[in-house]
Parts: structure tokens; sequence; C-alpha cells
């Protein structure tokens, strides 16, 4: 029997998902578990076998977004969130934040996921944000029929830069992460502008937790990067998902090296014309919407950019998940 704890948000539990054939990482203690973490909200009394959705965070990140859930639950989706191996609340001593060298092995917490939630309710769409959005978007294409749905937020899906880097780069990095997959990558620093616009301490609205969520964010390893080009290289041939798929993105990109107001407004983390073109390699049934104002994790935005893209993905589920056509609650 799965045992339910109190989570770090109140109002909401968790449990500890076992991944016993995880692979460690150089280093990394081997007394220590590899674990991914299933969190949902606590509700009184029968809830019913209504469908369920399930989360799936980005890089360097962790289930915070509480408001997403409120308004999830509204649309008639119970919520539940996945903090996925060595991130957020499975990140154990000694592991290296973040690190997979395969995409694929996410594919065990997902799994495991899904069928907990399958026990008790009937019909599942995933949501995955960023890197999230890349791993989730595999898995749907490994796991035909497990869907009701897809909705993807900002999501992963090409490396941003030149075609011509992408393609010099990719060969020094698939051969340095297969020989040294923990080595770090020499790359431009993270500035901290994203983590400005977002935390209360930094100017912006939310206060997560600076442990699970870090700035700067942890290094970029070679094993690491090599498996996010691989799952890149699977989307530009084609996922064929066959449950329809949700696309969210900003209206622009700015990847600006010195601070401004104007990056409260604009995705400053991937470019969302990339991202656009290559949904379409998702599957066959695809809704694209650009949002206008809106920062990476759209959820995040300005109060009413945040209310633009809950409505959104409530009139979608309304109409090609299964979901009902609830009002989303307001924002504050």
């Amino acid at each position: 029997m799965t045992q339910w704890n109190p989570d770090l948000l109140p109002g909401y539990e968790a449990t500890d998902l076992a991944l016993p054939e995880g692979v460690r990482a150089a280093g990394e203690p081997d007394d220590v578990a590899l674990v991914a973490t299933l969190v949902r909200r606590i509700h009184a009394g029968d809830q019913g076998r209504r469908p369920a959705l399930l989360y799936v965070h980005g890089w360097n990140d962790y289930f915070f977004q509480t408001h997403l859930a409120d308004a999830v639950e509204a649309m008639g989706y119970a919520f539940y969130a996945l903090d996925l191996r060595r991130y957020g609340r499975s990140l154990r001593r000694g592991q290296l934040p973040g690190f997979i060298t395969d995409l694929d092995e996410y594919h065990t917490e997902l799994d495991a996921a899904a069928d907990l939630i399958a026990a008790q309710h009937d019909g599942l769409l995933a949501m995955g944000h960023s890197t999230g959005g890349l791993v989730t978007a595999l898995w749907a294409a490994a796991r035909p029929g497990r869907l009701r749905g897809l909705v993807l937020n900002s999501p992963w899906l090409d490396l941003q830069g030149s075609a011509l880097v992408r393609t010099l780069g990719s060969p020094l990095i698939d051969a340095l992460g297969s020989r040294n997959p923990t080595s770090v990558l020499r790359l431009p620093p993270d500035l901290g502008f994203y983590a400005r616009a977002l935390h209360s301490s930094l100017e912006g609205e939310w206060d997560y937790d600076l442990e699970l969520k870090v700035t700067p964010s942890p290094p970029i390893r070679a094993g690491w990067l090599r498996a996010i080009l691989a799952g890149h290289q699977r989307v530009a041939a084609g996922l064929g998902i066959d449950a329809p798929v949700l696309v969210l993105a900003s209206g622009a990109t700015d990847f600006a090296r010195r601070w401004h107001e104007g990056l409260r407004t604009v995705d400053s983390v991937l470019d969302v014309e990339q991202i656009a073109a290559r949904a379409v390699r998702l599957g066959g049934h695809l809704t694209l919407v650009r949002i206008p104002d809106g920062m990476h994790d759209l959820v995040l935005s300005a109060p009413d950019v945040r209310a633009r893209t809950l409505d959104e993905i409530a009139r979608w589920t309304a109409a090609y998940a299964g979901g009902t056509s609830l009002p989303v609650p307001p924002t504050a």
C-alpha cells in the first residue's frame, strides 16, 4: 500500500517512488537511493474516479505552482505533480542535480506515477514544462494509448542557437558525453535574470524554495546535454504522439545579457520560434497557442497573462481531452 506523507506545501501530500534500477553517476554515494516524488492535493471525502493530470517540471525546478493545481482541479481533473529523480524533493545527499544520460530513464518514474494514478482515476492528461515538456513528449510517444492529451508549457524541443552551431557542437558533445558524462561544460554563465523576474526576494512575485530551484542554476554536464540533444533529434524525426497535443509558448524571446524590465514579458530561456517550428513534429493532432507577454514558465507570468494561459488550457481540455468546461478561478 502506498504511504502518503505531508508535503512541504500545505494542503498537499507526497510519496517516494523507488527506482532500484536507477543508474548512479560516477562519484554518487552507493548508500543513497535514487527516488522520484509524486505529489498530490489532499482532498476531503470521495472524489470519485474523475480523470487526473500529471505535471512534470523543467530543469532546475520542482513543483510549487499551487495556483496551477487550483486551475486544473477547476477543469475537472485531480492534480498530481512529479519531481523527477535528482530534482527538488527527490534530490538526495551527494547526487548530481538534474543529471541523466538517457531521457528514456525517466519512463520508469512516469510509468510508476501513471500506474498509481490509474488505481484511483479514469483517464490521464500529462503536462510538461520546458525540459519536462521534452521528457513527457518522449514518454507519450513511447506509451500510445496511455494519455487523453498532452499539454506542453514552453517545451524544450530544439537547442537554441544557429543550425551551424548545433551541427558543429553535436559530435563534440556526443563524444565527450559518452567518454566523460559528468564533465562540466564551459558555457556562458547564468546571469540570474530569469530568477530576478520570478522570485519575491529578487523583485519577482513567487516565493519558491531557493534551495530546490537554485540561482545560478546547476552546472551543465556533457552526458546530460548529450541526452537532451538525442531527445531533440527524436523530436525532429517526428514522434507520432497519438494523443492531442497543446503547445503553449510566449510571443517573443529575449536573450539579453543586461537586465531590463522587458525580461518580465518574454521567454528569456528558450527560443519560442524554434518551439513553434518544431511543435509540428510531435504528432498529428496539434494545437499551438502563442501567449503575448508570457515568461518562460507561462503560468508564472503577470496575472493577466497567466489567466489567459490557464483559460487556453481549460478550453483545450474541454474540447479535446475530456475535461469539463468549468471556469478557471481568478488569479491574484
